[in-house]
């Protein structure tokens, strides 16, 4: 008898066990679970969407001082009387990232009207500024169409090679590992003044005056997780990094140091930098100055 007792019981601890083993199978443990969700949505949503999608900050249109561009890669406002964009807008998520190597096939813009100035590389040749890109060429490596359209001269402006190769190189950087994190930014570049000081000295303008050197350059960063309806998704709590720069060598390689607000910058600039966000949220976001992680 007590034999035979022992050996229900026997059985009926084993079968416990193989209930429990079997309901661990079929749900794994919940921060697994988690993880694996996080990634499927990382992966489905990461898209490449409309480059201004925030708006078009100077409503820019058909004026020779205030022209829109739209390429696939990006938008732009081109000043033809500057030889630079007043601003140029893109998306960037890691559906624009492959491994499409640098092209450096710098030229000018033929696609500009035939009345305006087209910069050409040679017009920067030994000016002590470097062909400072707006859109990254780091920022669409998926293609070799996408990447050689960042090397057309609209896409650059006189930076100052610090500036240029430091300052702005880390923040580039900081906002790819952004994305390699689940977000997707919407990030618009612009500048405003006159003159800059290179590595040959202090100017105004370059190619016999047909491209201005600008004093201060600036950046607008939104950054959301990936996901769609981008522009109504963007909260009194979503992160917002605005900076502005000197356009010198004499410039801390830390971008955090120029963190400042977009309100400071939509006053500079008589810009509407985020016109597509519900202007109750704007009134909140573009006040506050960005405090988050640099790197």
């Amino acid at each position: 008898m007590k034999k035979s007792l022992h050996r229900v019981l026997y059985l009926a601890l084993a079968g416990l066990m193989l209930v429990s083993c079997s309901k661990d199978d079929v749900q794994p443990d919940s921060n697994i679970r988690d993880l694996g969700t996080i990634a499927k949505v990382v992966n489905a949503t990461a898209t490449k969407d409309n480059n201004m999608a925030m708006g078009n900050p100077s409503g820019a249109g058909t004026s020779y001082s205030n022209y829109l561009i739209n390429k696939a890669q990006y938008s732009m406002s081109y000043n033809s009387y500057r030889g630079t964009p007043n601003w140029v807008s893109w998306h960037l998520s890691s559906a624009w990232v492959g491994s499409t190597p640098r092209q450096d096939d710098f030229r000018a813009d033929n696609s500009l009207p035939t009345a305006f100035y087209r910069v050409t590389p040679a017009d920067y040749t030994g000016s002590g500024f470097d062909r400072g890109h707006n859109c990254p060429s780091a920022d669409r490596t998926l293609t070799v169409t996408d990447n050689s359209a960042t090397f057309l001269m609209s896409n650059m402006i006189p930076q100052a090679p610090t500036n240029n190769q430091q300052t702005w190189a880390n923040l580039e950087n900081y906002c790819r590992t952004l994305i390699n994190q689940g977000n997707e930014l919407y990030i618009i570049m612009g500048q405003y003044g006159i003159g800059g000081t290179g590595s040959a000295g202090y100017k105004e303008t370059l190619a016999g005056g047909k491209v201005t050197v600008p004093n201060r350059i600036w950046k607008v960063i939104v950054v959301l997780p990936n996901g769609t309806g981008d522009a109504a998704r963007v909260t009194t709590s979503t992160r917002v990094i605005a900076i502005d720069t000197p356009n010198s060598t004499s410039i801390s390689s830390s971008w955090g140091t120029y963190r400042t607000t977009v309100d400071a910058i939509e006053a500079k600039m008589g810009y509407n930098l985020l016109s597509n966000v519900s202007s109750t949220v704007q009134t909140t976001i573009e006040a506050r100055v960005d405090t988050g992680p640099t790197q």
